[in-house]
């Protein structure tokens, strides 16, 4: 009986054997493809360049934003001093009253050629104090006021108050600065103005123009 039971074990140990010999063997699974490699990394480019503005005309008390790619030393914020000039850099006192911001822009470029390759320069006003007019005389809030691009003789009257009781309505002047510091006078008939006559009288006003209402 043992010997039975032995030659049975033999018997089953080499059954299995043989099956284990003829499965079919599996190929091992590859490891993942590795991920394509980061691109190297570039230089930033320089930042397209801002479009300085050609109508605005700067003046004293002005706060400008001056911009130089990649020269943190000369790039700063700089109020127009009352001469109309601003000081930087490397190129020291510059005119900046008078002048639009890609003007100021170019001369300052051309400035610093002598110092820096191909410099890119970028003129940004920040602040605008310069812009303003007056209204003195006979009405009924005489002083300063924010211009805008559409403000007239009549707008200027009209945001003073109006006209007190003797004001000379007929002798009104604007006086305006000449960029070479000199005034010229311009004359105004309010009477004449609002009945539609010579209404070319009614001028834009500039910066610091006087009204002037006798």
């Amino acid at each position: 009986m043992k010997m039975y039971c032995k030659r049975q074990r033999s018997n089953l140990a080499a059954a299995c054997l043989g099956l284990l010999l003829a499965l079919p063997a599996y190929p091992q699974q590859s490891a993942p493809a590795t991920a394509n490699p980061a691109p190297a990394t570039t230089q930033p480019a320089a930042p397209p360049a801002q479009k300085a503005d050609d109508q605005y005309i700067i003046g004293p008390a002005d706060v400008l934003a001056i911009n130089v790619w990649k020269e943190t030393e000369i790039s700063r914020s700089v109020p127009v001093r009352s001469d109309g000039r601003i000081s930087l850099a490397l190129i020291g006192d510059v005119q900046a009253a008078g002048r639009t911001p890609r003007q100021l822009q170019d001369d300052i470029s051309k400035k610093l050629a002598s110092f820096i390759s191909e410099p890119d320069v970028t003129v940004i006003v920040q602040e605008t104090h310069s812009q303003k007019f007056n209204v003195l005389g006979q009405v009924g809030h005489p002083g300063t006021f924010p211009l805008t691009d559409s403000t007239t003789v009549l707008d200027a009257i009209a945001l003073a108050g109006g006209f007190r009781d003797f004001a000379k309505q007929k002798q009104i002047y604007v006086l305006r600065q000449n960029g070479d510091g000199t005034q010229v006078r311009l004359p105004f008939n309010y009477k004449d103005v609002v009945k539609g006559k010579n209404v070319e009288q009614n001028v834009k006003l500039q910066a610091r123009d006087t009204v002037v209402v006798p």
